[in-house]
């Protein structure tokens, strides 16, 4: 079911995205060659208790997982596409890396949820134009995600932008509705058709996140049961933002 925020829930909720925004900037800060992914997994649960936050992927265990999410940041290096656990088997960071940074925030009860993808030192011009373009796409599907509008719009917008360029567009993951819970309804693709779809209402708070692939769109899940690599083995980047319906323009509420 999907959810219409109060004014004084989506209060709490561009406090709490603020924050998220805070952490991830901060913690795209430690990114360097050398430094390990539960080093950076550390830093992001340190910022979030000094806040008086809780990390809302810790001990998540979504529906059909076998386990619980055993971290507070998904950090997911090159070919892996998202939910890469950063304090099980440890991964040193290395020059030329690309790496997503993913994570969920809970403050005062409520959820945000946010992604940035980093580059590890420089990184090559395939790598930069991946990666920028992939903001971009983040960029175009807020902007159709306008009340009134549709959930196709959303992923028709990124589609428009991306297909001319060649990239994989992930299809078998996608955004979704937060705030009460991590993953609510609706389900928000990174492809779609204009018009169809669930009609975006004032109120409504959705975590919109496309995933582009360097190669094929297809992904693999790994034996530990969260981490998504492509298919090929090729690089992919990742962003997200949570935001709010509005009548006009979305606000974005995971930003400085």
């Amino acid at each position: 079911m999907i959810t219409i925020k109060t004014e004084k829930d989506i209060k709490v909720l561009r406090e709490g995205g603020k924050r998220l925004a805070w952490i991830l900037r901060e913690v795209a800060k430690k990114v360097a060659p050398g430094v390990t992914s539960a080093e950076l997994n550390d830093y992001a649960m340190k910022l979030t208790e000094d806040g008086g936050d809780k990390p809302a992927f810790l001990n998540y265990r979504p529906y059909g997982a076998k386990r619980a999410y055993p971290a507070a940041l998904c950090v997911s290096i090159n070919e892996e596409v998202v939910h890469g656990i950063p304090n099980e088997e440890e991964k040193v960071l290395k020059e030329g890396d690309i790496v997503s940074l993913d994570m969920g925030l809970i403050h005062e009860g409520l959820i945000t949820d946010s992604a940035i993808t980093v580059p590890v030192g420089k990184v090559s011009p395939e790598l930069e134009k991946l990666m920028n373009m992939t903001r971009e796409a983040l960029a175009v599907a807020i902007k159709a995600a306008r009340g009134g509008n549709h959930i196709g719009d959303i992923g028709f917008a990124i589609e428009r932008l991306i297909r001319p360029h060649g990239y994989g567009i992930v299809e078998d993951l996608c955004g979704h509705g937060v705030g009460y819970k991590v993953h609510e309804d609706p389900f928000v693709p990174n492809f779609g058709e204009r018009g169809k779809g669930d009609k975006l209402k004032p109120g409504m708070v959705i975590a919109i996140e496309p995933m582009l692939n360097l190669g094929t769109s297809r992904v693999k899940i790994m034996k530990d049961g969260y981490t998504y690599k492509t298919a090929d083995e090729q690089p992919s980047a990742h962003f997200e933002h949570t935001i709010v319906i509005t009548k006009g323009d979305a606000e974005i509420i995971t930003q400085l």
